[in-house]
Parts: structure tokens; C-alpha cells; sequence
């Protein structure tokens, strides 16, 4: 968590952090992570490889103010001191492991420091209310800050930042994002959250619900169904799009498309019915899409 809980976006490191340590402080906090994009950021040139640790790295620590305990009021500060750092980061100025991390990159990708705004904007519509049930234009600017952003970035380090990449982005960043939500109902839920659309759940007869009555609720398959058919809608989009961008430099892009799609499809094979057995890929499986798409 970013400062401990403090604030303090240098979390203790003094500004005498190297770029060579900074840079193994990333790399360690995506080891321990355990991230299915891990696979995908193998397959890059070790620059590139370098600069996406940095890029996931920060969304770790600004995703785990949003998650872990804490206050609202902690949880906001800690986050508006990130929003300082991305300042000094941009002004050379930058004194966290991972900001100083993400030095090299913004120079050498020209990332936006937008993007990197829009992802702490995501972290604070979770921390400022908790998310039930939000209408479908907040579901999918939820969609744009956490994921859609994400894939702003990413495509620049991945090397093909052109008109149909930058729309690629967006869209596969809601279809990745849509099955996340679908994937962890459960999970949200013992967070009090509950990310499926208000209207599309209030069509099957729960409005109003907590997020517990939901996951029990007889109509939620149904709700489930045709928020995967959203999600669906979103990866053939994202593939129409990939076909005309540099497949080659894409090819992270388009391993993480495949695997969402697997759990995404594993999720329906499972059946909506039941949202708190986990669906996962095996490492095997992770493996196997790995070599597969890094070869087309």
C-alpha cells in the first residue's frame, strides 16, 4: 500500500532510490503478484518488459489503497499523494521505487500522464462510495479508468499507438474488465461491492438488493447472461480491431484477449448459478496461451 497508510507516496524509500534498485523493486512486487498479465509481459523485449513491471506496479499499489482496511479519508489522502507523485514523475522530479521506476518509460514511450490520472480516478469512485449497483454510464467510466487506461499505456510500451490501437485499448480494457466483474462477484461482495449494472439488475427483479441477496437472488443467472454477452460484444469488437493494428507488437495484446476470453468462456461452463466457486486458469493453461499467441 502506498506510504503505509500515510500519505507519503515515497512509502519510507528515500529519493536516493537508484533507477537500477527502483527497477528491482518492480520486478519483485509483479513476482509476487502472481498476475495472469505476467505471461504477456514476458513475451516483450527486456525494455519493453521493464516498462510494463513499472506501468503494473503502479496500479498495484493505487488498486491496493482502494482494497485494503482503512478509512475513507486515509484512502483518499494516500491517493491524492499519488496524484503528486505522477506531478513530480513528469517535472523529473519523482522520489517512489515505482515512480522513479516509471522515469525511463514516460520519456521513452511518451505515456500520458492522463492515463496514469485515470486509473487513481478509478481507485477514488471505489473509495468514495462504495460501488453497488452503479448505472451503465458509471459501469463503463469505471471500465475506462481502470482497464481502458491501462491499455492506453501498455499499447504505447507494446509499440503501436495508431488510431485503431488506441480504440483496441479501450475496447478490450471493457471486455477484460466486464469478465473481472463477472469473475469475482463473490469477492467484491465481501467488500460490499457490487459492479454489475443497476438497470440490468433491476430488470431481473433486484433492485435494491445488497450484494449478498444478489449472489442468491434466482435472477441473477439471467443478469449474469447478458452482461457476458456484453463482454462478448467487446472481444469480437476487440479482434475486428487487432486485425488492423501491427498483430506483431500487439502480440501481448492479444495474449491477454485470449486468456480473458478462456475465463470468460470457463465462467459459462460453469453456469451463473453458481458465483462463489472461483474459476481460474491453471498455470498449464496460462503456459499454453503464452506459446501459442506469442508465436502469431
Amino acid at each position: 500500500m502506498l506510504g503505509a497508510g500515510n500519505g507519503d507516496p515515497t512509502g519510507g524509500h528515500a529519493v536516493t532510490s537508484t533507477a537500477a534498485s527502483a527497477m528491482a523493486h518492480v520486478r519483485e512486487v509483479v513476482a509476487r503478484s502472481g498476475t495472469s498479465f505476467l505471461w504477456g509481459m514476458r513475451i516483450l523485449p527486456p525494455h519493453r518488459r521493464d516498462a510494463m513491471y513499472a506501468i503494473y506496479a503502479f496500479c498495484r499499489e493505487v488498486d491496493d489503497i482502494a482494497d485494503e482496511a482503512g478509512s475513507p479519508e486515509v484512502k483518499m489522502a494516500n491517493l491524492a499523494a499519488w496524484r503528486r507523485e505522477i506531478a513530480r514523475l513528469y517535472d523529473g522530479q519523482a522520489s517512489s521505487p515505482v515512480a522513479r521506476a516509471l522515469q525511463g518509460p514516460v520519456a521513452e514511450f511518451a505515456l500520458p500522464a492522463e492515463e496514469f490520472l485515470a486509473v487513481i480516478e478509478g481507485m477514488e469512485m471505489d473509495v468514495r462510495s462504495t460501488i453497488v449497483a452503479p448505472s451503465l454510464e458509471d459501469f463503463w467510466l469505471y471500465c475506462r479508468r481502470v482497464a481502458g487506461a491501462v491499455g492506453m499505456l501498455s499499447i504505447r510500451v507494446f509499440g503501436d499507438s495508431s488510431a485503431p490501437a488506441r480504440e483496441l485499448a479501450v475496447v478490450q480494457g471493457e471486455a477484460l474488465q466486464t469478465t473481472n466483474i463477472l469473475r469475482d462477484l463473490a469477492e467484491d461482495a465481501a467488500r460490499g461491492r457490487l459492479y454489475m449494472p443497476g438497470d440490468l439488475l433491476a430488470k431481473h427483479g433486484m433492485a435494491g438488493l445488497s450484494p449478498d441477496e444478489v449472489l442468491d437472488h434466482p435472477g441473477l443467472p439471467a443478469a449474469c447472461a447478458e452482461l457476458a454477452k456484453l463482454a462478448k460484444s467487446r472481444f469480437a469488437k476487440a479482434r475486428e480491431l487487432l486485425a488492423r493494428c501491427d498483430r506483431r507488437r500487439l502480440r501481448p495484446a492479444r495474449l491477454m484477449l485470449e486468456s480473458y476470453d478462456r475465463i470468460l468462456r470457463r465462467l459459462e461452463a460453469r453456469g451463473w448459478d453458481r458465483p462463489r466457486e472461483a474459476v481460474r486458469l491453471s498455470r498449464a493453461e496460462k503456459l499454453w496461451v503464452a506459446l501459442r499467441y506469442s508465436l502469431i
